[in-house]
């Protein structure tokens, strides 16, 4: 019987954000499963939306056995600490040398992100991946899945018989990843490939607004890498958009391609998205602008809610979910029927939880990360224990727990949700377990970049992406950079690369 080992380890770092990942962040996970050992891992994983549950119901109806290896997730957020990358990767690898000794092992399956800093190694995946490759040797095949907004260097690529990065973004395909990267771990076992291999990188940064699979350029680019990679017979055609908050020299755009036609492959992908690198510009709305047309557009007699996407502060993209810029503009413009989910602030959900529903409370709202709180005076709502399971394409199956939450009013028409651990506001079940009916609200703002608009797309009468105060910054050229590799330009159209007179 074929013995595959499985293992996960994902994590997106921002080299600016305002704080560091720890082990204890790969336990209190928000909207994922908390890490997992070997011996909970299959069960845990098996009913979720991540890659890994993708790849071991591949792995299962091929008849394979799996060597469970552990598995963990955490937020993005500062890049992970020296103890927690040793600790994990420890766990993986050691489970990996167990799995060897207890048996025949015919290849090995990662679930990694691919934006992954540590405070040792900025190229944290490159380095698991070459730990596992020393482990297993060079003629045992490993694959492994990534998050198309990996930083993929050439170090994973070498390392690795094939990386399968998702096709979306919003990410509602991160199964299908998992059992894509299963589906070519089983045919180097039979016997196919080793593949040749080619590795691009772009020369331009993409902002990560700009990045979505749903609209153009990026939907017409996916389409051009699937027509690509049928058109040259390859194994697979990985390109990955980058995480442009990573200040080390592999960030950016890159292309993968593994097969007998990987350099031509590979060229035509990269010449096809150098063509249309200008429509990769974005625009965004200052804060008070996009308030202010929420309710001109919702005040117009608007069918569903108008959502406004908080993007410099998405916890999917660093931000701790705290800031209140956009908040106070709804306060001061008057919104009328809005909700904002949601602000991370154990202690202001804490002192609500201790005065009770329909209790008045005088907050500091919000401001942990950034030193701007928000006094508020709160009239309590709703409260939680903030336990829900996620229904939405992305996250569903997944398990929810943002500790004790509460549903406060802090002011006629503005209501915010509180949570006491930070998760990117995707999943409408956010707002429906403390008894918010998302299509009954007139304005729905979310802490999230892209994510949301696979749940909350369908039933919004229009979407504005707003710029408040937060470190995912919607132009990453304004971030002060030392490490990129010289010549990489910080945004579409710029004429002068990094470190260039």
């Amino acid at each position: 019987m074929t013995r595959i080992a499985i293992g996960g380890f994902l994590h997106e770092s921002h080299s600016f954000a305002p704080m560091p990942t720890g082990y204890r962040q790969f336990i209190e996970t928000g909207g994922f499963p908390p890490l997992q050992w070997p011996e909970t891992m299959v069960e845990a994983l098996r009913p979720t939306s991540v890659p890994a549950a993708g790849a071991i119901a591949a792995a299962e109806a091929a008849g394979a056995a799996i060597a469970p290896l552990g598995w963990c997730f955490a937020n993005p957020a500062g890049p992970v600490t020296r103890e927690a990358f040793e600790r994990i990767a420890g766990m993986l690898v050691g489970a990996l040398s167990r799995a060897l000794d207890q048996g025949p092992l015919d290849g090995v399956y990662l679930d990694l992100h691919g934006a992954m800093l540590s405070e040792d190694f900025p190229d944290a995946e490159g380095e698991l991946l070459r730990r596992v490759r020393a482990v297993v040797g060079p003629e045992r095949p490993i694959t492994a899945s990534l998050d198309p907004h990996a930083n993929m260097t050439r170090a994973m690529v070498e390392a690795a018989d094939a990386l399968v990065p998702f096709r979306t973004y919003p990410h509602v395909d991160m199964k299908a990843a998992g059992a894509q990267a299963i589906a070519l771990l089983l045919r180097r076992i039979g016997g196919e490939g080793p593949w040749p291999k080619a590795f691009r990188e772009l020369d331009f940064l993409i902002p990560i607004t700009s990045q979505c699979t749903l609209v153009e350029p990026m939907a017409g680019v996916m389409a051009a890498r699937a027509a690509i990679a049928d058109r040259y017979g390859l194994a697979e055609l990985a390109y990955c958009f980058g995480f442009p908050y990573c200040d080390f020299e592999g960030c950016g755009q890159a292309i993968a391609a593994f097969g007998a036609e990987a350099e031509a492959a590979a060229d035509a992908l990269l010449a096809h998205i150098a063509a249309r690198e200008a429509e990769f510009q974005s625009a965004i709305l200052p804060a008070d602008q996009a308030v202010a047309r929420a309710i001109e557009i919702a005040s117009a007699g608007a069918r569903g809610p108008v959502i406004i996407a908080d993007t410099q502060d998405n916890p999917g993209g660093g931000g701790h979910g705290d800031t209140t810029g956009l908040l106070r503009e709804l306060i001061a413009q008057g919104a009328e029927g809005a909700v904002l989910a949601l602000i991370n602030d154990a202690e202001s959900a804490a002192r609500c939880h201790a005065a009770g529903v329909g209790a008045e409370v005088a907050l500091r709202l919000g401001g942990r990360s950034d030193g701007v709180a928000l006094p508020v005076t709160a009239r309590v709502e709703a409260l939680s224990d903030g336990v829900f399971t996620l229904s939405g394409p992305m996250g569903w199956g997944n398990p929810a727990d943002l500790g004790p939450t509460a549903l406060i009013r802090v002011a006629a028409g503005v209501r915010v949700i509180v949570v006491s651990r930070k998760m990117q506001a995707l999943d409408q079940e956010i707002l429906r377990h403390l008894g918010v009916d998302p299509l009954a609200q007139r304005i729905i703002v979310l802490k999230s970049s892209v994510h949301f608009r696979a749940h909350f797309g369908p039933i919004a009468a229009a979407v504005l992406v707003a710029a408040a105060p937060g470190p995912v910054v919607a132009d990453p050229a304004v971030l002060p950079f030392r490490r990129l590799r010289r010549g990489l330009r910080l945004r579409p159209g710029d004429h002068r690369g990094f470190g260039l007179p």
